[in-house]
């Protein structure tokens, strides 16, 4: 007769000599679960974000973009000659012969000397419960053209086109002009059409001028803009001598670019800025043409060089959730320490679905935070989320350990928890040395809390 085998049996002496060892990898294995719930959270995070930027898409879709305003360019045509075959038929037979052809290219020419005034007007446009933050601009560009100097682009006077001269200017979102726009050139004023002469850019304006030829000592130019955008505006820096001045009621600005203000002034009631800069700064000449590969005004090099000011909002709600949620392991970690320290110092049983309850309790206050968030901003979302939890989790706590006093740990523990994360979500750049001092003091006091605990004899007792 055959004997089956019994399955190995654990002794009842094994599981309570290692008992502290197999809680511990339970708590672990729950907090790794519990990961599961965190992510959920921060998917419907994912979701709202896209939605919110959806909706302030579609704001500043209709309103208009974040404005970039480049020029003015001086453009002017002139005529070139080159060999070229051209075939011929010369007593009944096709021969090539070598003529002299010509066509036409364009000469550009950037400013001497451009001064901007600005003014920002803020406000904020609502699609349901999301807003975007908006302006009105109204911007004044001033300064001079020198002379064009063609021998240095060695270009015979007599084949520049002087009667198709015009100055253009490229503007990102012409749709956020409702105005029509005037250029005063010298003492002459024209009127600007739609379209860009700048192979690079597409949306722009421009006006054909006059007394260009005749303008011995340089020309002196004015254009008021009035535009509508979103987000912010920027410049590049294309005269030879650039000054900004921008000034706006919006109190929480982010200069942003290749250059900075030289002078800022940020209150409460708004900021003003100026910036002053010279050509050296860019990575473009003062003059080209058609005809010049490498150095033309190319995107890439007016990318590079533009600068200005981005009108942030005050508190993006959804980005602190994030960041708090990434604290989310540490919190629960900290709490279940806690909780163990109990079952270990004041001898309390806490079993493993109790954990599982008040971590769900604690991955619910991300959930609250996010939701309420939308509605009362991220400040009183997040006292409103830390009060519901920490009063669940204390009256849980109190029917679990069945002590006032230790009850009372606990709900001192979460005020101090709470209270430390969002100092850390308040800073940017010492968040992760304040955090890792506060991860060294928690351990600290584990260390010390458990110093005598002999954890061989623990059980046996």
């Amino acid at each position: 007769m055959n004997e089956q085998l019994a399955p190995p049996k654990i002794s009842k002496s094994f599981l309570k000599q290692n008992s502290p060892v197999l809680k511990l990898l339970f708590i672990f294995v729950l907090v790794l679960l519990l990961l599961i719930p965190l992510g959920m959270v921060k998917s419907v995070l994912f979701e709202r974000l896209t939605r919110r930027d959806q909706a302030i898409y579609e704001i500043t879709s209709t309103w208009g973009k974040e404005q970039i305003v480049i020029g003015p360019v001086l453009v002017i045509p002139y005529r070139y000659y080159f060999k070229a075959w051209k075939e011929q038929v010369v007593l009944g037979k096709a021969e090539k012969t070598e003529i002299v052809d010509s066509a036409v290219a364009h000469a550009y020419f950037l400013p001497a000397d451009v001064e901007i005034q600005g003014t920002l007007l803020p406000k904020k446009l609502y699609r349901g419960i999301y807003e975007a933050v908006v302006y009105n601009g109204n911007v004044k560009l001033s300064g001079t053209f020198l002379p064009p100097d063609f021998e240095k682009l060695k270009i015979k006077g007599k084949d520049v086109l002087w009667e198709d001269a015009l100055v253009t200017f490229g503007i990102t979102d012409l749709r956020g002009i409702s105005e029509a726009l005037t250029l005063k050139w010298g003492s002459r004023t024209f009127p600007l059409v739609p379209g860009s002469k700048l192979k690079d850019f597409a949306s722009g304006v421009h006006a054909l001028v006059a007394e260009v030829k005749t303008a011995t000592k340089g020309v002196s130019f004015e254009l008021d803009l009035t535009l509508n955008g979103s987000k912010g505006i920027r410049f590049s820096p294309v005269g030879m001598k650039s000054k900004v001045t921008l000034a706006s009621s919006w109190p929480d600005p982010s200069f942003q670019g290749m250059f900075l203000p030289v002078e800022r002034k940020i209150t409460p009631n708004g900021f003003e800025a100026q910036w002053r800069m010279s050509y050296y700064g860019r990575n473009f000449p003062q003059q080209w043409t058609d005809q010049d590969e490498g150095v033309r005004f190319k995107s890439d090099a007016v990318d590079n060089s533009l600068f200005g000011v981005v009108l942030i909002s005050l508190v993006d709600s959804y980005r602190l959730v994030e960041r708090s949620i990434k604290y989310g392991i540490l919190f629960i970690t900290l709490i279940f320490t806690a909780f163990f320290l109990f079952e270990v110092v004041a001898a309390r049983r806490i079993h493993v679905i109790q954990y599982a309850l008040v971590g769900g309790a604690l991955c619910l206050f991300y959930l609250g935070l996010l939701s309420l968030s939308e509605f009362i901003g991220f400040p009183f979302a997040y006292l409103t989320g830390a009060v519901a939890s920490t009063l669940m989790i204390s009256l849980y706590t109190m029917k679990v350990l069945k002590s006032g006093r230790q009850t009372m740990i606990i709900a001192a523990l979460l005020v101090i928890i709470y209270g430390f994360l969002y100092i850390i979500l308040q800073m940017q750049d010492y968040s992760l040395l304040v955090g890792t001092i506060g991860l060294f003091i928690a351990l600290a006091i584990v260390m010390y809390t458990t110093r005598n605990i002999d954890w061989y004899s623990r059980d046996e007792k």
